[in-house]
């Protein structure tokens, strides 16, 4: 589906191109299970590549743009989904005298989308954009040759949009995967995808911006904390282009097409590409753990402005200034404090909010990083390991939720379930829901994670209703019903 968001006279759209009209889409949630001899890592074929190759141009008439396309272009896929929604009539007699949610009629409505993908295995795994599937109760991938296969999805990251999906064929021809941290502002790249159905299109362009943050993933209907560092560029895509290839001069992966900025919604202006090194990490974690390992630093706050630096007495312009501290998180034991700004972190400049959470997806909780930040205009050096996001906000409830420990499990004699920490819901507030209630299923999953309650919500349709399990603070079981 062709997702836009409008901005004045400019948008911000996903590139994704629908074909047929679809009003509604239904979630379809599908058991993933994978059996496997070799880790993430060595099945994506790209990361047993030599780093990005760096050259000095003075013009076009040195670069050959044949050698990239040559390497990348039978790498790239067109990738098409049926959908299908279904929506929910009430009845309000029915729900007079038996409740909320009680009674009622289902609809089902169906539509087609198109997108591409990137082959980064051998055996069949391939990279595309999570808007690209979400909802498609089928998935066809075409390959160059125009083969076709049926497509299942590994998984998929609403908050970097990132999906991996899998055919069943090997000896595919997987593109190498380059380091996009060493991508330089005015370097020339290639996007390769499927535009309008087109098959096979290269288009070239320079990267003009890098670490940008432009809301496209902020949607607070889904409750996802996005994650945007995108990679800036001038080469033509639209839609279609959602998913496909943007690669270095050498044919190297370093980014995925994700978003384009226009006034049209066909290019006219600059799309916008996840980095590799995002999309690697992003990768790995579905194919290995079937979801995303989340690193946080343990730290709130945001980018250095003028006014911050002139109260600190700073001497800069640049960085990521600390408002608070998590109590126990791995940026509080290893001593960071509030005022303090960041400005490096393992050797990567930190100018903006976006470079810092850029970095961070590439990491996982229990990897220890560098921080360099300063403190009363000195320079100070830490060294942090990053902790596991334990405590999530659901906007669209009201709650603010907490996952349970170990110990905390044993005690309440449950297996799963998240903890209510907080709550401004009114209408819960009123059915008497309180601080300590714990969530234990959604719409009949169980619930072992904040992360888990975030992708039910997340996935949740327009008029889709939740049936949400609770134990209250007696360890009765309670029900209750969303819109």
């Amino acid at each position: 589906m062709n997702k836009t968001s409008g901005f004045k006279t400019i948008f911000f759209g996903f590139l994704g191109g629908t074909i047929a009209v679809l009003l509604f889409f239904q979630i379809q949630t599908q058991e993933k299970t994978t059996t496997r001899k070799l880790t993430a890592n060595e099945l994506i074929d790209g990361n047993r590549t030599t780093p990005v190759r760096h050259v000095n141009y003075t013009g076009t008439a040195s670069i050959d743009f044949k050698e990239a396309s040559r390497n990348s272009i039978n790498s790239v896929v067109h990738v098409t989904t049926k959908m299908v929604q279904t929506t929910f009539q009430r009845d309000i007699f029915q729900e007079f005298f038996y409740g909320p949610g009680a009674g009622g009629r289902e609809f089902k409505q169906f539509g087609e989308g198109a997108g591409s993908g990137v082959i980064i295995s051998s055996q069949g795994y391939i990279v595309t954009n999570n808007h690209v599937i979400e909802n498609a109760s089928e998935i066809e991938v075409t390959l160059n040759d125009n083969s076709k296969y049926k497509a299942t999805v590994v998984g998929s990251d609403p908050s970097t949009d990132i999906a991996v999906i899998k055919i069943e064929e090997s000896g595919l021809p997987a593109i190498a995967i380059g380091n996009s941290d060493n991508l330089a502002i005015g370097e020339w790249v290639l996007a390769v995808s499927n535009p309008f159905n087109l098959t096979s299109t290269v288009t070239a362009g320079i990267v003009s911006a890098k670490a940008r943050n432009i809301n496209l993933l902020n949607n607070p209907g889904k409750n996802i904390v996005p994650i945007e560092s995108f990679i800036q560029t001038d080469a033509a895509v639209n839609p279609g282009n959602s998913g496909g290839a943007l690669v270095n001069t050498k044919g190297e992966l370093i980014g995925i097409n994700t978003a384009i900025s226009s006034r049209t919604g066909s290019f006219i202006g600059y799309s916008f590409a996840v980095p590799s090194n995002i999309a690697k990490k992003v990768i790995e974690d579905l194919m290995e753990f079937g979801n995303v390992q989340k690193a946080i630093l343990g730290v709130q706050g945001g980018e250095l402005n003028g006014k911050v630096a002139e109260n600190l007495d700073l001497d800069l312009s640049e960085g990521f200034y600390i408002a608070s501290v998590i109590d126990k998180s791995g940026a509080d034991i290893a001593g960071l404090q509030k005022d303090d700004v960041i400005i490096n972190v393992d050797g990567v400049k930190i100018k903006s909010y976006a470079d810092l959470t850029g970095f961070l997806n590439t990491k996982r909780p229990g990897d220890t990083i560098k921080v360099s930040f300063v403190r009363n205009g000195e320079e100070k050096t830490a060294y942090v390991k990053l902790s596991k996001n334990e405590m999530s906000k659901v906007t669209s409830l009201g709650l603010e939720l907490k996952n349970l420990d170990v110990k905390e499990l044993k005690k309440l004699k449950i297996d799963y379930g998240v903890k209510i920490t907080d709550i401004t819901n009114k209408e819960l507030l009123s059915y008497n829901v309180k601080k300590g209630f714990i969530i234990t299923a959604i719409n009949g999953k169980k619930v072992n994670s904040v992360d888990d309650v975030n992708e039910m919500i997340s996935t949740k349709t327009e008029g889709e209703v939740l049936r949400i399990e609770m134990l209250n603070l007696d360890g009765e079981l309670e029900r209750y019903i969303f819109r």
